[in-house]
């Protein structure tokens, strides 16, 4: 039985808010020295400081093979953006997407919630740094080795072949 979408984002949106408890607080900067924090091939895109406070855009789930729960976030002039309709999205815009393997909840038998952690991604708006890309670079943070250059090669392909006409994003702000 599939969760109702009203009851998918309420599941994702608790899980955002118990992100610092979740598993996903282990896929990154644990191995990073103090002060020192892990960068994407290619782009060089970093995980933003704070991105675990910043509101919700959207809940998401995708299907078979990943099966996952996922959670975008948005910094303060993403949030802006997407409430003014804004696009192309303004340089200095972040997206941030949580993303756990989708469990079955012991509680509510018709309810998935999250499992463990599976990435962390990130999207940069910078016009100039990033003109070759649309404009954005793109970070994949995974629990264990780095994401290699060409998992962050496929990144900017499939944005490109889906969403070209929405500024090169998938989500869309759930009002």
């Amino acid at each position: 039985m599939k969760l109702p979408l009203a009851g998918l984002f309420v599941t994702v949106a608790v899980a955002c808010v118990l992100a610092g408890l979740s598993p996903a607080a282990q896929i990154v900067d644990t191995e990073d020295a103090p002060g020192t924090r892990a960068a994407s091939p290619i782009y060089g895109v970093t995980l933003p400081e704070g991105y675990r406070q910043w509101p919700l855009i959207a809940p998401a789930e995708e299907g078979e093979p990943l099966d996952e729960l996922r959670a975008v976030l948005g910094n303060p002039i993403a949030m802006e953006a997407y409430r003014k309709r804004q696009l192309p999205f303004p340089d200095g815009t972040v997206l941030v997407k949580l993303a756990w393997k989708r469990i079955p909840s012991s509680e509510f038998e018709p309810a998935s919630v999250p499992g463990a952690a599976t990435t962390v991604q990130v999207m940069v708006k910078d016009s100039r740094k990033f003109a070759g890309t649309g404009g954005w670079g793109f970070g994949r943070f995974v629990q264990g080795p780095p994401a290699d250059e060409a998992q962050h090669q496929t990144c900017f392909a499939c944005h490109q072949a889906r969403v070209v006409g929405h500024d090169y994003v998938f989500t869309r702000y759930a009002r």
